[in-house]
């Protein structure tokens, strides 16, 4: 009798214990939450969110804490944040819109049109989708006993995804928003001296050269190019440089998502 009390005082505490390691993991992730939260909402609504790399090309800040929430804390908290970061976006562009010509894809406001709306807030949420997964996949696919491919694997982990992550987001939005609102897009570029202008001076930047007919899609790419390119980048450097040494700590703790 004293061994079986014995033997269900150890099974107990087992299971308290485990109780508490379940907790701990479920207030971490929403601190960890709660914090990129925070980071996202300062990111979207001030100039700390962009980063001018030359002087034709700037790197956004506002993918990161998705892409860091997807790789921290898993699928459904990267594309969570990624809503938030689509909800703020939309803020943005109908009550304080910076000048671009851009505003006909993200303002309904100014389009008329719930595509807009669209435009905004899904690209976000599968930044966190995307980046996610793809994670998730290297995870499962690393199972190498050899140390150099295992940590070959775990840095495409992390850089890989959000890389993708990102361009996921650079990709659907701008290209998605030219192939929806050509139209509206094209009579801006015809009746705006402006935004000629500005596009004759970053194509002169870039050594090229444009024809109106394709005006619209060419100022889109050099967005893709000069926002895109480095954001994608930023991305891939972020997820790798934070994520990879707090999994590490968090591994250690066994409080690893």
């Amino acid at each position: 009798m004293q061994n079986i009390n014995k033997s269900g005082g150890i099974f107990m505490q087992g299971a308290t214990e485990e109780n508490k390691i379940k907790t701990r993991k479920r207030i971490l992730v929403l601190t960890q939450f709660s914090i990129l939260l925070g980071i996202l909402a300062v990111v979207s609504f001030s100039p700390l969110g962009s980063i001018p790399i030359t002087p034709i090309m700037v790197a956004s800040l506002g993918m990161v804490p998705v892409i860091v929430a997807a790789l921290l804390m898993g699928t459904l908290a990267g594309s969570l944040m990624g809503l938030f970061a689509g909800i703020f976006s939309l803020i943005v562009w109908l009550f304080i819109p910076p000048p671009s010509f851009l505003i006909i894809l993200f303002s309904p406001a100014v389009s008329g049109s719930f595509w807009s709306v669209v435009i905004c807030i899904v690209p976000r949420v599968l930044v966190g989708t995307v980046t996610g997964l793809l994670f998730a996949f290297f995870r499962k696919i690393n199972r190498f006993e050899n140390k150099i491919i295992k940590n070959i694997i775990e840095f495409f982990a992390f850089a890989v995804s959000a890389a993708v992550g990102s361009f996921v987001n650079t990709a659907l939005v701008l290209w998605g928003g030219y192939l929806i609102f050509n139209d509206q897009l094209s009579a801006l570029f015809a009746g705006s001296a402006a935004i000629y202008d500005w596009l004759n001076s970053m194509i002169d930047a870039l050594g090229g050269t444009f024809s109106p007919e394709t005006a619209v899609l060419t100022a889109i790419n050099i967005i893709v190019l000069t926002n895109g390119v480095p954001e994608l980048i930023l991305a891939a450097v972020a997820g790798y440089a934070v994520c990879k040494p707090v999994s590490y700590i968090l591994q250690k703790q066994n409080l690893l998502y």
